[in-house]
């Protein structure tokens, strides 16, 4: 238990196993405060998933079946700045550099009231697949993400605790998403 009485995530993630999103999994026991992120997981992601847009990944909890996050993944490519390049130690001439976004990333609201961790753990979760990705089909460099502000105003604090830095080149005042980057393969 941590000081808040949850219970953390880390020391009983055996608890849960990782699927992905299929039309026979029981979606009915996920419920997000965000009621943007419920709209997607029960009417959009499968189709997202068929079409190749992107791909869902369920944390189900095993005794139960209950869906405690998910997360859709797709390909990325960032524009870096010369100082943002310099300090990743990017000495290319390329204007992109590969990346997986986390498209979507939300915690049932039952589950993170019993749980401590349940988000950094599918962070941690889509770092495995993009260097599951490197090691097998493709290059990726850089894990990012739309840090959601407008439904969220502390999510970025979240973000950043979990290694992300916010992008220069795509941030400005007026935005609802604050552009971010998680190098996988040095801390900046």
């Amino acid at each position: 238990m941590n000081q808040s009485g949850k219970k953390s995530i880390i020391s009983d993630k055996r608890l849960f196993s990782l699927k992905q999103l299929t039309g026979k999994i029981r979606l009915d026991s996920f419920f997000c405060q965000i009621e943007e992120y419920n709209e997607y997981l029960f009417h959009e992601a499968v189709k997202a998933q068929n079409d190749q847009m992107a791909l869902t990944w369920l944390l189900c909890e095993r005794s139960s079946g209950a869906v405690a996050s998910y997360m859709s993944l797709i390909a990325d490519a960032i524009k870096l700045s010369a100082t943002e390049k310099e300090l990743h130690k990017l000495e290319y001439p390329f204007k992109t550099v590969p990346a997986m976004k986390i498209a979507k990333l939300a915690v049932s609201a039952s589950f993170q009231e019993k749980y401590s961790g349940i988000g950094s753990l599918m962070i941690d979760m889509a770092i495995q697949i993009a260097e599951a990705c490197n090691e097998q089909y493709f290059a990726c460099r850089f894990i990012t993400v739309d840090a959601d502000i407008e439904h969220n105003e502390s999510v970025m604090n979240f973000y950043k605790k979990n290694g992300f830095l916010p992008n220069e080149e795509t941030n400005n005042k007026r935005r609802k998403t604050i552009s971010m980057r998680r190098d996988i393969l040095f801390k900046a």
